[in-house]
């Protein structure tokens, strides 16, 4: 590991928390350079979904770059990507009576925001947005600026400017209607809230601890934007391309937001970002928004072939199936162990089993890596150990994965369980 301490920035993180020099890689499983085997329930923080070199996209990648395809067009016409357009199309927006158009905005989520909120402002002539708490949207300035996490931010990047925070649903307890008191404070021309161009929210908080925004939420803020004339955007970046069980995570509350960002799956590992936004919205003059890298004819490619996955619902199923999978045994680590007040919260094949504890889910993390699984935190302290597998995984290795950290829960409770819940209280 010299060379990467030597070399690369001290900004590096995950290799921080998994230090292997990993080679290989298929499906639920990684591989270092020495050939030690690592199950993965991290899946590229979202990125793969469909495992590692899924063949359908592997063997389509290695087809074209042999057959000397484009693979850098800018917004050039491209066979592949005409090829991903009509797949998307015929594949996910028909078949869900949904008319959208398709932005490339470049190789990150964090390029679909901007753009949304860019397109926003634009539409709406107006500068501010509504985000939520603990909300993550990316970390470039625009991206930075709605999104929670103080770690992240800092006065001197000057990312406060036009953004509001309002809570989600859930941060101020069950009995507490922050639709409402957001209605209110719009409502109000001395809230000191002046009225924004748009909303944008996740219908399941990936970073921010698996917090999940209930159908009667998202029901009531999508009202919210209409009765006020603001444009919703769901920022479907981590838990859409089928995380939930749905292809889109706001399928089941029945909502149309105005813009949807996709990004991390949707290439199959390549980078890849799209917006879908109404087609009245598509107000653009020629040019007016580019990027070097919008026209990645690879995760076209890949894309495409992804997409074949959702031609009927058997993967969603799995999905869903799964989920109550993960929930049960996780429920069954809150049963074993009482006293240390866990909480399970998550939908489809995203998870969070949240100690309440800071740095705790690291510590699960750390020990889970001891024996020889990936998987990552979430929260702003890192109390959360997040459960993102690739939906594809096999069965027994989804089993193998949730009896390992029933492992390290006991291993953890065992070494030094009452140290640190006496520190904590």
């Amino acid at each position: 590991m010299r060379i990467f301490e030597q070399v690369e920035s001290q900004v590096r993180g995950y290799v921080r928390s998994f230090p292997a020099i990993f080679d290989k890689a298929e499906g639920a499983l990684l591989f270092d350079e020495h050939g030690n085997r690592y199950l993965d329930f991290f899946a590229g923080a979202g990125t793969l979904n469909y495992g590692h070199n899924h063949p359908l996209i592997t063997e389509a990648l290695i087809e074209y770059l042999k057959d000397s395809r484009i693979v850098h067009g800018l917004d050039k016409a491209t066979s592949a990507k005409r090829d991903f357009l009509q797949t998307f199309v015929n594949t996910i927006l028909e078949p869900r009576n949904m008319e959208y158009k398709i932005q490339f905005t470049g190789p990150t989520g964090t390029n679909a925001v901007e753009t949304a909120m860019k397109l926003a402002r634009l539409v709406k002539q107006r500068s501010n947005i509504i985000a939520f708490t603990n909300g993550y949207h990316g970390l470039t300035m625009g991206s930075l600026s709605v999104t929670g996490n103080s770690f992240y931010r800092d006065e001197s990047y000057g990312v406060r400017a036009n953004t509001d925070f309002m809570p989600f649903d859930g941060y101020m307890g069950d009995d507490f209607d922050t639709i409402e008191y957001l209605r209110k404070v719009l409502s109000d021309q001395s809230s000191g809230i002046d009225l924004p161009a748009a909303v944008i929210v996740e219908t399941i908080q990936g970073e921010g601890g698996i917090n999940v925004a209930s159908v009667e939420w998202l029901q009531s803020l999508e009202k919210l934007c209409r009765d006020f004339d603001i444009l919703l955007i769901i920022d479907d970046i981590q838990m859409g391309n089928g995380r939930t069980g749905r292809f889109f995570s706001f399928e089941e509350a029945g909502i149309r937001p105005d813009m949807i960002t996709l990004s991390k799956s949707l290439g199959g590992g390549l980078p890849f970002s799209i917006l879908l936004m109404r087609p009245e919205l598509d107000q653009w003059q020629p040019g007016e928004h580019t990027g070097t890298f919008r026209g990645n004819n690879l995760a076209f490619v890949a894309a495409e072939k992804a997409l074949s996955l959702w031609e009927d619902d058997r993967l969603g199923q799995q999905v869903r199936d799964y989920g109550d999978i993960i929930e049960k045994a996780l429920n069954e680590i809150v049963e074993e162990h009482p006293e240390m007040d866990l909480e399970v919260r998550g939908r489809g094949m995203a998870w969070g089993l949240d100690f309440k504890v800071p740095e705790m889910g690291s510590k699960i993390s750390e020990i889970a890596f001891g024996k020889n699984m990936i998987i990552e935190t979430a929260g702003a302290d890192s109390s959360i150990l997040k459960l993102l597998p690739p939906l594809i995984i096999d069965p027994d290795l989804l089993a193998e994965g949730l009896e390992i950290i029933k492992q390290c829960v006991r291993e953890f409770k065992e070494q030094n369980h009452t140290i640190i819940y006496q520190e904590a209280s």
